[in-house]
């Protein structure tokens, strides 16, 4: 049991913040994705990457669809206003903290800031002149693919530590027989609810699509309805809390706010769209503080602090 007995030695607040992050991301998400959903006619011969391209399509012409739905409601998808997601003090944006009961329980790949650091400086050097104050920039240390959750707030599934213990068993056989991933960025878009996305493609390696059904099959115990679709692979780079400020020589641009989105959109693509990451299937399984990883000890020493612990004690 020492792995869910360490559990409460680690850091309750790096806990919080990976929990806080996906809730955040997932509840203005929701939106483009439920109406991006794709129906694979029976018997479809189209490849992962293909419906992913498709999904992604989708995606990304929800901010056409729906407009920037986030500067006029300030609700997420969920119907929560942003104010009971984040608050404002001093000019700083901080998420509300809030823990699950059970806990959630989420399989991700992780992204070496070898790589996240690299987008997310990108990522600000194009939204912050416009969004002071009014956005939240994922931590570049937690940048993730969410892959699939034995436990999620929606559908909670509790679990014994002798339960909890086993699914980690599970998972870190499933991890040894993946194959190291080599993925591509091939494009970011925004959504209607004002979340910024990496969508990614697949260049060689095992399929997230191979890595989810793995996955199920290791944990039967699993909510039935995943949070994101199965082709899906992405990362959550920002989100939007309120309309952009301009200079005295860019106030015509006030005028028509979804051009000047897209426009910003299109300067960030330009500037990351191809980038090429390799990622040494790292699955982690996160209750808590448990982390587990397959990957070289390089993979482990880029992790944050309470972080590289976790992983260092459980590899």
């Amino acid at each position: 049991m020492a792995r869910v007995s360490n559990w409460w030695s680690h850091s309750k607040t790096v806990v919080l913040i990976w929990l806080t992050s996906a809730l955040l991301f997932y509840s203005g998400l929701q939106f483009a994705l439920r109406n991006s959903s794709l129906n694979y006619p029976s018997g479809s011969t189209m490849s992962d990457s293909e419906q992913r391209s498709k999904l992604y399509d989708k995606m990304e012409n929800d901010l056409n669809e729906h407009g920037a739905a986030f500067l006029k409601h300030g609700e997420t998808s969920q119907s929560l206003s942003l104010s009971d997601l984040f608050t404002i003090k001093d000019g700083i944006v901080t998420p509300v903290l809030k823990a699950a009961k059970p806990p959630v329980r989420a399989n991700v790949l992780y992204l070496s800031t070898e790589f996240s650091v690299i987008i997310s400086e990108a990522v600000r050097s194009v939204f912050s002149p416009y969004f002071d104050k009014v956005i939240w920039f994922q931590n570049s240390s937690l940048y993730h693919f969410s892959m699939f959750h034995a436990s999620h707030h929606i559908t909670p599934v509790p679990a014994t530590e002798v339960e909890i213990e086993a699914e980690a068993t599970a998972v870190e056989s499933v991890a040894k027989a993946l194959s190291p991933l080599k993925i591509v960025l091939d494009r970011v878009l925004l959504t209607s609810t004002g979340v910024l996305l990496g969508c990614w493609q697949v260049a060689s390696g095992t399929d997230p699509v191979t890595i989810r059904a793995k996955l199920r099959a290791a944990l039967p115990h699993a909510p039935k309805n995943q949070l994101y679709d199965n082709v899906i692979l992405h990362t959550s780079f920002a989100r939007l809390l309120g309309p952009p400020k301009f200079s005295p020589t860019e106030l015509h641009k006030a005028s028509d706010q979804l051009q000047f989105f897209h426009e910003l959109i299109a300067r960030l693509n330009n500037m990351i769209r191809g980038f090429k990451v390799a990622i040494l299937c790292l699955i982690r399984l996160l209750f808590g503080g448990i982390y587990f990883m397959r990957g070289s000890e390089h993979s482990k020493r880029v992790l944050d602090g309470a972080q590289m612990d976790s992983v260092a004690s459980q590899a």
